[in-house]
């Protein structure tokens, strides 16, 4: 990093600088490749919309996949450590044997990334369905992963990731339970709360007989914890924290068992950060739950009043879903559910009394996590069509966060450069804002580990900054 900063400065002075960091910003506005180099060498805080297996490049994930000889399905792309018995599948070394493998290499590259995306499938699930066809690949190996992410990071300027690394393993037998799946959804069909309630707390104290905190503990003590050890995450130049996360394409029971042990997790370890909710939101279960799950996280929230959460909430657009489903979901992950922060917010324009929403969420302080790399590849929204501006007219908290740079081949760079080309009335200490909003925002536990990151920002700002005002 101090080898870039000198370079940087070299650069600054053969071009005669003498200016503020914000005029050079204004002066670059439209040329890409400036605002690169800008951007790159400006300390950007956090990211704090990261999922991990989404964040890792398809490069290391295939070569690991070649290396332990993977099987691979000729049809869809992806990777098995066993040969499963439908389909057509492969192994790697066999592929190469016949002269295959550099044909296959580039479909895998194509089908776990948006490399080369040529529209043969929607976006959305040429991304969506990118994740299972990977996923093999990671297990058991998520320290490569998390050295990469960091060495990233700290390549880029990044102090801070939060990152939803893993589920949280569980074999809790919950068969006598499944009555309850039907129960709690002819409930929500109602939008009987008090009878969700109800029938949550019958659950929860089943899972208090079932031994729930063993699983949560284990998950700390002997995945997270030894992890971050071991790998000495932390230092001088980063820090890392982790969100649980559960699956909205489960069945309730399944996924409020998982709700329960992931803010157990979160309140008996300082390394986990908080909790969250993923899979596609226009998925079936996903619409057809969602006011069920908001409950459950109202329910766990009586429970474990300290645990932060932040819900993807308004991942949707017009065309994606019937148009009245896009007024009510940002509205239920904060009045109903209480979220924290909100992941994307794009439909926020069509919920129901959006302003009032607006107003909420500065009011309270509500961020809003902006991925614009991703919001333009999943959901075709950009530039004008993108909420952005509507949430900074309102003054809600903004942060900017990468969400799956891996898959979308994408950076913590990048996010700005776009930031900055595309609503030119942000100006620099706005955009500075925005990066001390991902530390000040930010669900970590510890609060000196949090003021020495605002305090590393100000290094960092005050070198950066000065580069600008030498002749």
């Amino acid at each position: 990093m101090t080898r870039i900063i000198t370079l940087f400065c070299i650069f600054i002075a053969q071009i005669g600088f003498s200016q503020s960091a914000e005029s050079y910003l204004e002066k670059i506005r439209n040329n890409e490749a400036l605002l690169t180099a800008f951007f790159q060498q400006m300390p950007k805080g956090g990211d704090l919309h990261h999922h991990f297996s989404g964040s890792i490049y398809a490069e290391p994930l295939l070569e690991r996949a070649i290396a332990e000889d993977f099987y691979l399905n000729l049809e869809t792309m992806a990777v098995s450590k066993t040969k499963p018995e439908k389909g057509n599948w492969e192994n790697f070394s066999s592929l190469k044997s016949k002269g295959k493998l550099d044909y296959y290499q580039q479909q895998v590259m194509q089908t776990w990334s948006i490399k080369d995306y040529n529209g043969s499938v929607p976006s959305d699930d040429q991304f969506f369905d990118s994740f299972m066809k990977f996923e093999p690949t990671i297990a058991g190996h998520f320290a490569e992963g998390m050295l990469e992410l960091k060495k990233r990071a700290i390549a880029e300027n990044v102090l801070y990731i939060e990152t939803q690394l893993s589920t949280i393993p569980c074999d809790m037998n919950v068969s006598d339970l499944t009555g309850f799946n039907s129960k709690l959804r002819q409930a929500a069909e109602q939008k009987d709360e008090k009878a969700v309630m109800k029938l949550l707390d019958e659950l929860y104290k089943s899972f208090q007989k079932k031994d729930a905190k063993k699983y949560a503990l284990d998950f700390n003590n002997n995945f997270i914890a030894k992890l971050h050890k071991d790998l000495k995450i932390d230092d001088d130049k980063f820090t890392m924290r982790y969100q649980n996360f559960v699956l909205r394409f489960m069945d309730p029971v399944d996924l409020f068992k998982n709700l329960t042990i992931a803010f157990i997790s979160a309140n008996e370890s300082k390394l986990v950060a908080g909790v969250n909710i993923v899979s596609p939101e226009h998925g079936e279960n996903s619409m057809k739950d969602y006011w069920l799950h908001m409950v459950m996280f109202k329910y766990c929230h009586s429970k474990f009043s300290d645990v932060k959460y932040t819900l993807h909430a308004g991942e949707l657009t017009l065309g994606l879903v019937q148009p009245e489903e896009l007024t009510w979901h940002i509205n239920d992950a904060i009045y109903v559910a209480g979220a924290n922060r909100i992941g994307h917010g794009v439909d926020i324009a069509y919920e129901a009394n959006s302003y009032d929403l607006l107003k909420y969420m500065s009011k309270n302080n509500i961020p809003i996590e902006i991925n614009l790399a991703s919001n333009e590849f999943i959901l075709k929204v950009k530039e004008n069509r993108h909420p952005f501006t509507l949430y900074k007219e309102f003054n809600v908290p903004i942060v900017i966060s990468t969400d799956d740079a891996g898959i979308l081949r994408s950076s913590m760079t990048e996010q700005y450069v776009l930031l900055a080309k595309r609503y030119p009335d942000v100006n620099y200490e706005t955009i500075k804002k925005y990066v001390y909003n991902s530390i000040n925002y930010s669900f970590i536990q510890d609060p000196s580990v949090k003021k020495q990151l605002l305090k590393d920002l100000d290094t960092r700002f005050k070198t950066f900054e000065a580069n600008f005002s030498k002749n």
